[in-house]
């Protein structure tokens, strides 16, 4: 199967890895990434391993010589020789509207036959209210352990 992304090196770019993974002071995983490189290396001195090669070299798996040899086409070298960046898009539920809502409700009396509000009763409520489409009984919890004290 011919290969999407082909890591080409020059020279200047050959040195900079070999002195990563020959340097005594250098993260582990960089090291490990600049030794992936150096074997996926379709350049003049480059050995051109398959993937499955490499990663069992190096110890990773095959996938992710994939993903360091692809950031390295896309991204450049610097790039490839990090770890890659989470991404995580978590936006809130509530914002300081819906929060003061769940605060004052959760501060008044519960529904008839119970002696306190729930987190699942109070994410039902908010839901029935039209605050928010859809909660989580943890996302109640952090709100409300936040706003400890207006609670207290």
């Amino acid at each position: 199967m011919r290969k999407r992304y082909v890591v080409k090196l020059t020279q200047a770019e050959r040195e900079q890895l070999e002195g990563l993974v020959n340097k005594g002071k250098v993260a582990a995983y960089r090291r490990k990434h600049a030794q992936v490189l150096l074997l996926v290396d379709e350049g003049k001195q480059g050995p051109a391993f398959f993937d499955k090669d490499a990663a069992e070299r190096t110890g990773f798996s095959r996938r992710t010589v994939e993903q360091i040899r692809e950031r390295c086409v896309t991204e450049g070298l610097d790039s490839a020789l990090e770890r890659k960046k989470r991404c995580r898009n978590r936006s809130q539920k509530l914002d300081g509207d819906g929060e003061a809502r769940l605060v004052s409700l959760a501060c008044s009396d519960a529904p008839e036959g119970y002696g306190h509000w729930s987190l699942h009763m109070l994410a039902n409520k908010l839901v029935e209210l039209d605050v928010v489409d859809s909660i989580s009984h943890e996302c109640i919890r952090q709100v409300l352990k936040k706003h400890h004290q207006t609670l207290a």
